[in-house]
């Protein structure tokens, strides 16, 4: 599947299906690696069914750690000015959410373990309303090899997701297993890319049967 001239913008060749918003988010710190290939692979098969779809970088962002002040819990906002509310903004946006990340020591990167923290602000209080509520989420782990700890760092994703009160899904048929898994080089890894691919198109089956 070629990635050309993908935008972030709705598909003009189908017709966009209402409210099926699909965010994928990069957690990786390089701009053009295998992280970024593989959301947006997912992304383009979405596009293809037609969603509209948004696709944000961690690379290059100022995203603060959260310091646990908790001020958040009557503001609602951070006192930290970053580039964490454009994320927010996009997270409230979607309907369905795809989060990639490379395997660090069995785990997600920095950069996205940063993020994820700083999504407390989205729910800072016990008992109160969650946006992510009813949202429907997939990840995507990449490693240097296929035992390379792409299943902890999927678990870690899902947590997260959890936490957010979202549903959470795996690939699908014809494999079911934890979500997209990429292994070296992504764009020579034929099986990994099934999966990815997979992932995006049971996302994209949950989000069509959730509209009818």
């Amino acid at each position: 599947m070629g990635l050309k001239g993908l935008k972030e913008s709705q598909p003009q060749d189908r017709k966009v299906i209402n409210d099926m918003n699909v965010l994928g988010i990069s957690g990786s710190p390089h701009t053009d690696g295998n992280t970024t290939y593989t959301v947006r692979y997912a992304l383009e098969v979405l596009k293809k069914e037609g969603f509209a779809t948004k696709y944000i970088t961690l690379s290059g962002k100022d995203i603060r750690p959260c310091v646990g002040c908790f001020k958040c819990e009557k503001t609602h906002s951070c006192y930290q000015e970053d580039d964490m509310p454009v994320i927010l903004d996009a997270m409230k946006w979607c309907n369905g959410l795809l989060i990639g990340s490379p395997v660090y020591f069995g785990m997600v990167s920095g950069q996205l373990k940063t993020m994820m923290d700083r999504c407390v602000v989205m729910r800072p209080s016990y008992g109160g309303p969650l946006p992510m509520t009813g949202k429907i989420g997939g990840a995507i782990a990449c490693a240097n090899a296929r035992n390379g700890g792409q299943e902890t760092t999927l678990q870690n994703i899902q947590t997260f997701m959890l936490q957010m009160n979202m549903q959470v899904i795996s690939d699908g048929p014809a494999y079911c297993h934890s979500g997209g898994t990429i292994a070296a080089e992504a764009r020579d890894d034929f099986w990994g890319l099934e999966t990815v691919k997979n992932l995006a198109l049971n996302l994209a089956r949950a989000l069509k049967e959730r509209s009818k």
